[in-house]
């Protein structure tokens, strides 16, 4: 059993004793702590909380104990049940909420489960009220409401259809350029709530021919749910057989997206955001984007081809959006098909990457495979170092960076170093004593070695 406490909620792998695994009682405590946390925030208003799930075979179990906690604490609930992360981060603001909580642990298998916490603009709390939260739940000093001040709870089932709607009404969705396109397209969604979402926003759009896999939100993922090349034969297969000119897959709460070309070969989850980024740009000349320090380098290629200035964030979704912030940014995300607009809301959304990106293939009016040939092509490998507990990983990281002073090198989290086009990324684990270590080159062979370069260096570094 696994048990994981960090600042940006709790997860774990459901059973167990509590402490050791997502148990109730580990649910009961965390939910108090958060609803806790927001009526000591929000002391002048009612606190109310948007919940959302996705749909692995916990979510019901997780849900009704959070609902009825937080409902405990004098707190009213809005239950959107089988939902999406950017749905419910839509829903609080559009219902001026006080928080919202999500429940999935994203893309880890169906045994796992984790609540998400956001704020009351629908964006995933800070670093700092992360803190102030576990704090809260370590001391359990809760004071529950009395009957007469219960919270009341609400379910309501129009949040989806709201969302694409706004997503229609945005200026870099072309509903007609769709329609007549006629395009032919086929779905993976792992069998939780995007084989509802995505096949609604499809024909929202105009798309007539929707072969669907995997699409019953049963929460029996069909295979591992993280929407890597590895995962999706299903989807590469079907797009051959039924001639599809585009494949969708989502991870289970559809922040996530990777498309797959005509020819079955992977677009790549790199470039979800490179293309859409390329299509919204031609709309903002000169507009600034972000992605993380690990993500390709293609989208500092396409916003330097637009006029704009790329900045590069520390991995983590709040720190993309900070920066987003900081840099007014018009477009950013994440190397991982995480797609965020701030034009919709500042969270990673891939229904809102689906109908930019099928605006620009149909306006591009070539295949898919044809599009992703228009960008630069970067190649990342992913490896890591094991360390044994007493190394200290943080000297050997400032180590690297001096051995490599004469580059360009980045140490807003872990090191970057770059080497003209080429660059290497390390970074160390917050849970086990490993370094990753991410390098990227027009050449994958290139990319590896970059990559066993810097192992190298690592093992002499720890010699001595």
């Amino acid at each position: 059993m696994t048990l994981i406490k960090s600042i940006s909620g709790i997860r774990g792998t459901i059973g167990g004793t509590p402490g050791e695994g997502l148990s109730p009682l580990d649910i009961v405590k965390f939910a108090s702590a958060y609803g806790s946390w927001l009526k000591t925030t929000h002391t002048h208003t009612k606190t109310t909380v948007v919940i959302g799930r996705d749909a692995r075979l916990s979510g019901f179990m997780v849900n009704n104990i959070v609902c009825g906690t937080l409902i405990g604490l004098g707190i009213d609930v809005i239950d959107l049940g089988l939902s999406t992360t950017p749905t419910v981060e839509v829903a609080v603001t559009e219902l001026n909420a006080t928080g919202g909580i999500i429940l999935t642990a994203s893309h880890n298998p169906k045994q796992w489960n984790a609540l998400k916490l956001l704020n009351d603009k629908g964006e995933f709390i800070s670093d700092k009220e992360g803190k102030l939260i576990l704090e809260l739940a370590e001391k359990e000093k809760f004071s529950y409401a009395d009957v007469n001040q219960l919270g009341q709870y609400t379910q309501r089932n129009d949040l989806l259809k709201l969302h694409i709607e706004k997503i229609l009404r945005l200026p870099y969705v072309d509903v007609n350029a769709i329609k007549k396109a006629n395009f032919t397209i086929a779905v993976d969604a792992v069998n939780s709530s995007g084989g509802i979402a995505i096949p609604m926003l499809l024909e929202a759009l105009g798309v007539q021919t929707i072969h669907k896999i995997h699409c019953e939100p049963t929460g029996h993922f069909a295979h591992n749910p993280e929407p890597l090349p590895e995962h999706l034969k299903d989807l590469s297969d079907a797009v051959k057989k039924h001639k599809a000119h585009l494949g969708i897959s989502v991870d289970p709460d559809v922040d996530r997206l990777a498309l797959v070309c005509e020819d079955g070969e992977m677009f790549g989850e790199e470039y979800t955001l490179v293309a859409v980024a390329d299509a919204v740009l031609q709309h903002h000349k000169g507009g600034n984007t972000v992605s993380n320090l690990s993500s390709t380098r293609a989208l500092r290629d396409v916003t330097e081809k637009h006029g704009g200035k790329y900045s590069a964030s520390a991995v983590g979704e709040v720190n993309v959006v900070t920066m987003m912030k900081d840099t007014k940014a018009i477009i950013g995300g994440e190397g991982n098909g995480g797609v965020i607009l701030p034009e919709l809301h500042y969270g990673r959304d891939a229904l809102v990457g689906v109908a930019i990106f099928l605006t620009h293939l149909a306006k591009f009016n070539q295949s898919t495979s044809m599009l992703r040939s228009s960008y630069p092509n970067y190649h990342i490998s992913k490896n890591k170092i094991e360390l044994t507990p007493e190394i200290d990983v943080d000297k050997v990281l400032v180590e690297v960076k001096n051995k490599y002073a004469k580059q360009p090198v980045n140490t807003i989290d872990g090191v970057k170093i770059e080497f003209d086009k080429e660059w290497v990324h390390l970074r160390k684990s917050n849970t086990e004593p490993i370094i990753r270590i991410y390098s990227e080159s027009e050449h994958i062979a290139t990319a590896d070695a970059l990559a066993k370069k810097i192992i190298t260096d690592i093992k002499e570094i720890i010699k001595h």
